[in-house]
């Protein structure tokens, strides 16, 4: 069978875009995903979205990682997933959708950036060398200096996999305050992709609200920088560190359409 496809990304961050209110979802197993987002022998992404249809909402997004599992919430792909829904001739400047952790909103902005509500945050646990916390998936976050000379894929993958954070593991985000943490430099190591990806949204969001944490800011509007370009997190502090109205934002690039056989 010939499925139809969008190529996304968002910041660098690039997702293999398909309509599935009409799909038979058994076409596209865990293995068919994965060779699908391979970059040597499929079309190559970070991730495979699908648009789903939604008995209360626009539509529903089910997100996989390049590894072929169903992930958690990817806040670059809710931006994404946004455009293409547009793309689709789903109507307005404004949607709402179904993921995996609840509803999320969506607004077209007037420079052509799109504006997506994550959820609510509720707690951060510092740990001796960082903070945990869930943006709608889990991230861990260490603040460092000489963010370039990282190497993500030692540094960050040993990380990933300590047995601290579970059997599933933990995204990984290195943190580069420009001081007085005015604007931040993140790079992150994405379990599922199970490598550095050159933007990730709940991670950046992630990085901001820890930053609020880490440097006893007042600063609730965060600019940050990613290899992929430009994002930006806003946020309401409440008591007993939880955080509300948290927004990420940023552009959603339409790249090419095309084709790829599955079910066969």
């Amino acid at each position: 069978m010939l499925v139809h496809f969008s190529k996304y990304h968002g910041t660098g961050n690039d997702f293999v875009m398909i309509d599935g209110r009409e799909l038979d979802s058994s076409l596209l197993d865990q293995s068919r995903i994965q060779k699908i987002c391979h970059r040597r022998f499929g079309i190559g992404a970070d991730g495979l979205i699908l648009v789903e249809l939604s008995e209360k909402y626009d539509f529903a997004m089910s997100y996989f990682n390049a590894d072929g599992r169903e992930g958690t919430m990817c806040g670059n792909g809710g931006r994404c997933i946004t455009a293409f829904a547009r793309q689709l001739g789903i109507p307005g400047t404004e949607m709402s959708f179904e993921g995996i952790d609840g509803v999320h909103l969506a607004s077209f902005l007037p420079d052509g950036n799109i504006r997506l509500k994550l959820k609510d945050v509720t707690g951060i646990q510092a740990l001796e060398d960082g903070y945990l916390l869930d943006t709608g998936s889990p991230h861990f976050v260490k603040f460092v200096q000489n963010l370039d000379q990282i190497k993500m894929d030692v540094e960050g993958k040993e990380i990933r996999h300590q047995s601290r954070f579970g059997k599933e593991g933990v995204n990984v985000n290195f943190v580069e305050a420009d001081m007085p943490a005015d604007s931040l430099y993140v790079r992150t190591f994405e379990r599922g992709v199970e490598a550095e990806t050159w933007s990730c949204g709940t991670g950046v969001t992630a990085a901001a609200i820890s930053s609020y944490f880490h440097y006893k800011s007042d600063k609730v509007t965060y600019p940050i920088r990613t290899k992929g370009g430009q994002l930006q997190v806003d946020f309401r502090a409440r008591p007993n560190l939880r955080f509300t109205d948290v927004y990420l934002t940023g552009p959603a690039s339409h790249v090419y359409d095309g084709s790829i056989h599955a079910g066969d």
